[in-house]
């Protein structure tokens, strides 16, 4: 991935969604890949390692819920799953709770409001990830430096044998 890029997998049907979803979110700095196939979804989490999952709900073979199911094992820790429908959103926000998607946009979404709703989500991700504990300066040493000597309190006492 390019650096400050975000990647996005886009799983859908219809081939015509995927080329305007491409073409409205790629030109907004986004690297995507696209997929019609429900059934390679797990091998390009991994080789792709994308950072967000556009997901259809509507695919005929597998839909986007039940994609969810099935791959999010395949996804790295941050990765974030949007189920993308033109269904009613109540239904879809019932969805998201019930698949454990991060979240949905709703089909008539495109373009830059797209991009932004996916980099805003993402975002929103990386700021509420746990950070790592702080690491002591004074417990880390720079490898060419030696760690300092202790100097002994102990005297040194000859004994004599008779």
């Amino acid at each position: 991935m390019a650096e400050g890029k975000l990647k996005a997998l886009v799983v859908d049907d219809d081939p015509l969604v995927l080329d305007l979803v491409e073409r409205s979110i790629s030109r907004y700095g986004f690297d995507v890949v696209t997929t019609r196939a429900a059934l390679g979804v797990a091998n390009l989490l991994r080789t792709e390692q994308p950072d967000i999952v556009l997901l259809d709900v509507n695919i005929p073979t597998l839909s986007g819920d039940r994609i969810l199911g099935v791959v999010r094992q395949y996804a790295g820790p941050d990765t974030l799953f949007i189920l993308y429908s033109s269904m009613d959103e109540s239904k879809l926000r019932e969805l998201v709770r019930a698949s454990g998607a991060d979240g949905y946009i709703p089909k008539g979404v495109t373009g830059p409001e797209l991009a932004l709703k996916l980099s805003g989500l993402h975002h929103k991700r990386m700021a509420n990830r746990p950070t790592p504990p702080a690491v002591s300066v004074d417990t880390v040493l720079p490898r060419d430096v030696p760690a300092p000597q202790s100097q002994s309190t102990t005297a040194h006492v000859s004994v004599a044998s008779r």
